[in-house]
């Protein structure tokens, strides 16, 4: 599993992260550039919902994943041949379904292969895992990505993902993903609303948290680009390289964040991603503020990959401890939706912020403020239950 989400990221680095400096060199606007975003989180949406039924009713996870991997090759060509706006929206939409069928089979494959095998471990090791193996796969695309820049072969970049999407397919042929559990629900386990209302702050929680890495792949490669009130405009290779250090402090600190929070309540992970975010976007405000700003852009860095490092794994554990079962399918792709749903909102959002006011101080101070107000969220979170340990310390 965590080498299969390692090849997967590595493509989607360079093309989630470097796609909006791609097209900002083709003269789009940053309207047009997060119009684009938008329309992809819309597209998701449908599929993410029909994914987490099928899933719950016994689909095996490899074949959302497989029409996933089909359908971003061919976004990538149709991305990589695009030079005005409809060729721009056309492989936007692919991508977009695409990952609309991906994320609810590929993280509901996690608790499903943590408890394979002779030796089953905790999901939440496992979800520490995965992300570890996500963020090092995203920061090598990126990384990659900003040496294409350098080169001035940005659009290679798609020629990547098609490589590592290739790769995906064949291990995935090789070793097909888990099962889901079939079982028959109890008439409790049917009702929907207790264990969706124990979910709703964790999914509020989500749609905030969630809108910090949208922004970091659709809003903050433009604001470097195009500078601030006082901050310089950056180089499209500076730019991404400074992206890339992002993703590589998230390589650096996930498996050992991931691992420690993963002993704790799930409230203390999420509490502490919100208190990071809060802190790396006000530091992204202050730096417009400076001449010399782009250094505390780089001082950023380390608090907004400490709050993705904190959510991605922490957020995920805490859906599998609160909904049942017969309901992870379903569960995981309201989860997944959140994603989705910043993705169409905050990139708007962000753009119509940008084109306004030139800058993106205003939207970096906005966002600290909504991650503080999120902390009262965090007291309402209530687990059903702490999977693997709290099982091994009731035996």
């Amino acid at each position: 599993m965590a080498v299969l989400r390692l090849v997967g990221s590595v493509g989607a680095g360079g093309v989630l992260y470097l796609t909006p400096m791609v097209f900002h060199q083709e003269a789009f606007s940053a309207t047009n550039v997060t119009q684009g975003l938008a329309l992809a989180a819309l597209a998701g949406t449908v599929g993410r919902f029909l994914c987490g039924l099928l899933l719950d009713r016994g689909l095996n996870c490899s074949l959302p994943v497989l029409l996933a991997a089909l359908l971003s090759l061919g976004a990538d060509a149709t991305l990589f041949n695009a030079r005005e706006f409809p060729g721009y929206l056309l492989g936007q939409l692919m991508l977009g379904i695409a990952m609309g069928f991906y994320w609810p089979a590929i993280e509901l494959a996690v608790p499903l292969s943590c408890a394979r095998g002779p030796a089953p471990i905790p999901s939440a090791r496992g979800f520490a895992l995965v992300r570890s193996a996500d963020a090092t796969g995203i920061a090598a695309g990126a990384l990659l990505g900003a040496a294409l820049a350098a080169l001035g072969r940005l659009r290679g970049v798609y020629l990547l993902d098609i490589l590592c999407l290739s790769a995906m397919v064949v291990l995935l042929l090789l070793r097909p993903l888990p099962d889901p559990h079939r079982r028959q629900a109890s008439a409790e386990a049917r009702r929907w609303g207790p264990w969706l209302r124990e979910l709703l702050p964790v999914l509020a929680i989500a749609l905030l948290a969630t809108s910090l890495p949208a922004l970091m792949q659709s809003a903050l490669p433009l604001d470097l680009v195009r500078g601030g009130l006082r901050r310089g405009a950056l180089p499209d290779s500076l730019g991404a390289l400074l992206i890339g250090l992002q993703l590589g402090l998230l390589v650096l600190i996930q498996w050992p964040l991931g691992q420690a929070l993963a002993r704790r309540p799930v409230a203390v992970g999420l509490g502490l991603s919100l208190v990071s975010f809060a802190f790396g976007t006000a530091l992204l405000s202050f730096s417009a503020l400076l001449v010399g700003g782009v250094w505390v852009v780089v001082l950023a860095q380390l608090p907004l990959a400490m709050g993705q490092a904190a959510f991605l794994p922490i957020a995920t554990e805490a859906v599998i401890e609160i909904s049942p079962e017969e309901h992870q399918g379903v569960a995981m792709a309201l989860f997944s939706q959140c994603f989705a749903i910043s993705a169409l909102i905050a990139p708007l959002l962000a753009g119509m912020a940008l084109e306004g006011q030139g800058h993106g101080a205003s939207l970096w101070l906005v966002m600290a403020a909504l991650c503080v107000a999120g902390l009262l969220l965090v007291r309402r979170i209530r687990p059903r239950n702490r999977q693997g340990g709290d099982q091994l310390r009731s035996a």
